[in-house]
């Protein structure tokens, strides 16, 4: 998975880690729910380009 991200994606996913551990340290709660919210937008995305390479014929 990570070499279809290419190092800009690594990046992105490091820093991200890296906020969300920042938040965690302060308010672990508020950090459990910026997780869920992130998960459930990379779901809606994943389906979205799911769909959309669906239509077309690509998937």
């Amino acid at each position: 998975m990570l070499k279809h991200l290419g190092p800009l994606g690594i990046v992105g996913i490091l820093i991200l880690v890296a906020g969300i551990g920042i938040v965690a340290y302060v308010s672990p709660i508020v950090a459990v729910g910026i997780a869920l919210v992130l998960a459930g937008l990379g779901l809606v995305v994943k389906a979205l380009v799911s769909s959309v390479l669906q239509q077309f014929g690509m998937f």
